[in-house]
């Protein structure tokens, strides 16, 4: 019986010390926007049925998923942050081939688009499930480059380093790209030049590379741009000048409904509401406008604001440069997503299919985004010290 004691005594102990050292901010953050994401999609599918709005793609099975993802994503999230990020990271050579395998799958008979009529095959067919294989190879991208930047930190502006980081940044991209997500490879772009800058990249490598930026665009925009993806480019800059183009019309009903909302918003049930395309999912802030209002609208870009200053400031305050280069890359890569999804629902970006994490309906993304928390977690806690909870 003693013995029974001195066990239960030790777990005790030890959750004690875990919860202690959690990063508890992050995670009620996390929380939050995952609550009102959940509850902003129950709404949809509540109002869809009382024919208040029309959005045949959300069911009550979407909320299911939704809910299962975020408990799901919780679940691992608090199971990773038990685990040292540096064991994660030099298992690159396992979870990097496996990623990118799982994106070639696209391209594959199991290949999908996430909509129809989508110009995208980013999604793969498993019968039960469909899933986003980019999602997780983002997760992997920011792990396998920041564990590479922090091994070659010696001789990271070598010109054969360079290349090798180019090559690294460049293939996922360039994959994701193949399937036909532009906004996804320009997530993956935005993510490498964080992780190389904050590694320390000469600035001679960063005006070389802005020198090069505008012969870059212009061979992107004549030999790899569709007519559909230049004229959404040129649709945000001469607005007047496609106000009255199909495509236009997804922008122009989501300004509607974020308007229609006014201050207060029309409430989450029972309102007069805007038909918007896409509203769970790409669209969601949208909704977000016309339920929550300004003010609701307000408290979200408030919510995401401070989740990723708070993983920019953990960041700053670990002990370890690859702890850093990981939690910059987790940083971007929320930061990137927020504001390409946003500036698209206002009108302020072209509309490239990026998701707002945690908010927009897709199991994948939901999961992804409480995996690469878990990621935050885990260099929180170890950041001082190679230790883990089972050590003394």
């Amino acid at each position: 019986m003693t013995g029974v004691r001195t066990l239960l005594g030790a777990v005790v102990k030890r959750a004690l010390a875990y919860i202690k050292r959690l990063d508890k901010l992050l995670l009620l953050l996390a929380g939050c926007c995952s609550a009102i994401g959940i509850t902003l999609i129950y709404s949809l599918v509540i109002n869809s049925r009382s024919q208040r709005i029309t959005d045949a793609a959300v069911d009550s099975q979407t909320v299911k998923v939704q809910l299962i993802a975020a408990l799901v994503g919780l679940f691992l999230a608090l199971i990773i942050a038990v685990f040292d990020y540096r064991w994660f990271s030099r298992l690159w050579f396992l979870y990097l081939p496996a990623a990118l395998g799982l994106t070639l799958l696209t391209f594959t008979g199991l290949g999908i688009s996430g909509l129809e009529g989508a110009d995208d095959r980013a999604w793969i067919d498993l019968g039960f499930i469909t899933v986003q294989p980019a999602e997780f190879l983002k997760l992997a991208y920011i792990l396998s480059l920041s564990y590479h930047c922090f091994r070659t930190k010696e001789f990271l502006n070598n010109p054969l380093n360079i290349l090798a980081l180019l090559v690294h940044g460049g293939l996922p991209a360039a994959l994701v790209m193949l399937q036909g997500d532009d906004g996804t490879a320009m997530v993956f772009i935005i993510i490498f030049l964080a992780i190389v800058f904050a590694a320390g990249l000469s600035w001679k490598y960063i005006l070389g590379a802005a020198a090069l930026a505008p012969a870059v665009f212009w061979l992107l925009w004549t030999y790899y741009l569709q007519p559909v993806h230049k004229n959404r480019i040129l649709s945000v800059i001469f607005p007047e000048k496609y106000s009255n183009a199909d495509l236009l019309y997804q922008t122009s009903r989501s300004l509607i409904a974020l308007g229609s909302g006014q201050l207060e918003g029309k409430g989450l049930f029972g309102g007069d509401y805007t038909y918007v395309p896409v509203c769970h999912s790409d669209f969601i802030f949208s909704y977000a406008g016309q339920t929550l209002g300004f003010i609701g609208c307000l408290a979200i870009v408030l919510l995401i604001t401070l989740f990723c200053l708070r993983l920019l400031l953990s960041g700053m305050r670990s002990q370890d440069e690859l702890g850093r280069y990981i939690l910059v890359g987790i940083f971007s890569y929320f930061l990137t997503h927020s504001v390409l999804n946003i500036g698209m629902v206002t009108g302020i970006t072209p509309v490239i299919g990026i998701p707002l994490p945690f908010f927009s309906a897709g199991g994948t993304a939901m999961l992804s985004s409480w995996l690469a928390v878990g990621l935050a977690l885990s260099v929180y806690y170890h950041h001082q010290r190679f230790d883990t909870i089972f050590k003394n």
